[in-house]
């Protein structure tokens, strides 16, 4: 069965974010095989097509994948549960975080993404090359993902101990766990995204020289 991507580009990107509270309703392998196919499509390095994915559902899997996520919130939590005191914004970001965590093993389905390589790589350029070989195929699911309504959200937490990541997914030590992408059917909509004025986040030939600064794209002139 062949589901609708037909969602406009602009309207995915625009409506696209971390959606973290889901429903426990099934996903059905089709989909997230076609979510897979798609994000293989995404530009990689010299056309190696060095990444491996890893759908998970088994509740074990899931389990022991949960503990290690819930081990590094408990060391973040504390300082930003200070910040979510003092900025209702973030707030919301910290409590979808928290909900999140303590329902890791109800999420109907993760994708692992793997690199084909080492964790690190020398220079530094490598290790950028490595990983940008995988990231734009995380968008493209994670785009494909919004298009039929899915929620998603990049999470690394639960990957932090790449030892202990390739144990439980039984991975080779030539491979890498990269990123997870959660997915559930959402508990309720996407809402609109707030961010930055795009004058605020770009430099011209040098960083901090900011002509754009405070606007938005319509209101910048040709």
């Amino acid at each position: 069965m062949k589901h609708d991507f037909s969602m406009s580009l602009d309207q995915a990107m625009t409506t696209q974010r971390a959606i973290r509270r889901v429903t426990d309703e099934p996903i059905e392998d089709a989909l997230l095989l076609e979510i897979i196919h798609l994000g293989t499509k995404a530009p990689n390095s010299m056309n190696a097509q060095k990444w491996e994915f890893i759908i998970v559902r088994d509740e074990t899997v899931k389990q022991q994948l949960g503990k290690m996520n819930s081990g590094m919130w408990k060391l973040a939590r504390p300082s930003l549960a200070k910040k979510a005191e003092k900025d209702p914004g973030f707030a919301k970001v910290f409590k979808a975080t928290d909900w999140g965590v303590e329902h890791f093993v109800d999420y109907p389905a993760m994708i692992v993404a793997c690199y084909k390589g080492g964790r690190l790589g020398w220079p530094v350029l490598q290790a950028a090359s490595n990983y940008g070989s995988v990231f734009p195929a995380i968008q493209n699911m994670m785009l494909a993902a919004r298009a039929v309504g899915l929620g998603t959200n990049l999470a690394t937490m639960p990957l932090w101990n790449n030892r202990k990541a390739r144990k439980i997914l039984g991975v080779p030590a030539s491979h890498t766990p990269c990123v997870m992408i959660t997915l559930g059917w959402p508990q309720g909509g996407y809402g609109p995204t707030t961010r930055k004025p795009v004058g605020d986040v770009v430099s011209l030939d040098r960083y901090g020289n900011r002509p754009w600064q405070g606007k938005e794209v319509d209101e910048i002139g040709g």
